[in-house]
């Protein structure tokens, strides 16, 4: 809530408190703060969403332009962007957005169709990386990843039938990540890669959860 509350590109229409939440955050004066009790806060952000006593109804941010926002990073040595293959559940995305934060990605990029709209869960998931990182909604993610690829960027899907693993070379400076959900990347979005690798598990396990394997291949391509 404090990254939403400082971030300006956020506006704010109302915040809902607890008289308990309201003693302890010291909030600024001139927010629009309206006072509640838990139940009310209860209906409102729905099953699923843990709201610690207060709730804000904001805009959601601003659509970023892929173009725009290639033209910050193509002159970068290094950088690395997140793209998600179909990836819907609020929860993971969120989970990935934070991670994408913690080991300094640039963007998530995703497909606008079957996309899940800024909700409370997916906030929740992120906690406070939508306002630390842009999430990019695209038409075309094949296109997008040419797009990419002109400025310079290296498309890495991540698919555990694979036949390298990702230690196994050495990951692009300029990298985009391509993460599917259950099912993995779509055909199109596969054969627009530069190169497929799978994480080395243990073959008792057949997959990991999607935001697991988010953070570890944004780990290793740190490291």
């Amino acid at each position: 809530m404090d990254l939403a509350i400082k971030n300006p590109q956020r506006k704010i229409k109302e915040i809902y408190v607890t008289k308990e939440t309201l003693a302890e955050m010291h909030l600024p004066q001139n927010l629009p703060i309206r006072p509640a009790d838990r139940h009310l806060l209860d209906s409102m952000v729905g099953q699923g969403a843990v709201h610690q006593g207060i709730v804000a109804k904001c805009e959601p941010l601003p659509p970023v332009d892929l173009k725009e926002f290639i033209k910050t990073v193509e002159n970068k040595d290094r950088c690395l962007i997140v793209i998600l293959d179909q990836v819907t559940d609020p929860h993971n995305i969120g989970a990935i957005m934070r991670s994408a934060v913690a080991f300094h990605a640039a963007a998530v990029i995703m497909p606008e169709a079957g996309a899940p709209n800024e909700t409370g869960v997916l906030a929740k998931s992120a906690s406070g990386a939508t306002e630390l990182i842009p999430l990019i909604r695209v038409s075309n993610l094949a296109r997008a990843m040419e797009m990419l690829k002109k400025a310079e960027f290296w498309c890495v899907g991540l698919d555990g039938y694979a036949k390298d693993y990702i230690n196994d070379h050495k990951l692009p400076q300029k990298c985009v990540m391509i993460l599917g959900a259950e099912d993995g990347m779509r055909r199109l979005t596969m054969e627009n890669c530069d190169m497929v690798v799978k994480l080395p598990m243990n073959p008792a396990i057949e997959s990991l959860n999607v935001s697991n394997a988010a953070a570890v291949a944004m780990y290793e391509w740190n490291r």
